[in-house]
């Protein structure tokens, strides 16, 4: 499975109707390159750019996901698209979308931990409550958002559901970008299973981004990383590999709790 990750910048500067264009021809220009694409969290708004969220929030099948379909099934690759600000019934959800290379909806997922410590998303937004897997080519993965990254049992719920691969997108920031790094090669090692962590680079409302997207395979290993500026991370991963290194030091037979 061959995948990139694009690492977006976000540019105060740029609109979001300007943003959201050019991310959709970075997607086209995935065809034949790619099988499954990857965006980061929010990165239509920012995920520190907390006065944006109610003015950009946007229903599920809203400007973001038309613009996402079609750039799927044009390039014909699974994307992740990131996540959005989503609108639904009065509550604004941090929801990540995932589309087939038809350009249907394979899959949504709302951010179950949101960050801020009693403010920012963590008041701004509802939190989801359900796990979400989906079945690409050869392997499950299992879906999260950024700050879940935090909590192990998150990805232990995943692997019990099924997910060989996780994708996580995130608007991590600079000042934390060790803990970044060790939680996607931890989530891969504890769970034997392939992370695909796609953050943001440039600022967001004055915070700075760690940008960093990593790719970690079951053994913990880094397949490839990417620098602190915008750029298309490319790798292939190979599905057998979960299964190989689920036999050959099977941790998760040995489970007690």
């Amino acid at each position: 499975m061959r995948a990139s990750l694009i690492q977006i910048a976000v540019n105060p500067d740029e609109t979001v109707e300007t943003r959201r264009a050019r991310v959709a021809r970075l997607v086209r220009e995935e065809r034949g390159a790619a099988d499954l694409v990857v965006l980061p969290e929010l990165w239509t708004t920012g995920a520190f750019a907390y006065e944006e969220f109610a003015v950009e929030a946007e229903p599920l099948k809203g400007p973001t996901y038309e613009a996402m379909s079609a750039a799927a099934r044009d390039a014909e690759v699974w994307l992740h698209a990131g996540s959005i600000v989503e609108a639904e019934g009065g509550a604004l959800y941090n929801t990540s979308l995932v589309f087939s290379p038809d350009g249907e909806l394979a899959a949504s997922y709302r951010k179950i931990h949101r960050f801020g410590f009693d403010k920012g998303e963590a008041v701004m937004m509802a939190a989801g409550a359900d796990l979400v897997t989906v079945d690409l080519p050869r392997l499950t993965a299992g879906l999260a958002t950024c700050y879940d990254l935090r909590f192990p049992e998150l990805f232990r719920g995943l692997v019990d559901a099924g997910a060989e691969l996780f994708v996580v997108p995130a608007g991590w920031p600079a000042r934390r970008r060790g803990h970044w790094t060790l939680l996607a090669r931890a989530r891969a090692v504890e769970n034997q299973s392939y992370v695909l962590a796609c953050g943001t680079a440039g600022t967001h409302a004055g915070v700075e981004q760690a940008g960093h997207s990593i790719v970690v395979d079951p053994w913990g290993e880094v397949l490839a990383e990417a620098g602190p500026q915008e750029e298309t991370l490319r790798v292939t991963l190979d599905p057998a590999k979960v299964t190989a290194t689920r036999e050959q030091f099977p941790a998760l037979k040995d489970r007690v709790l």
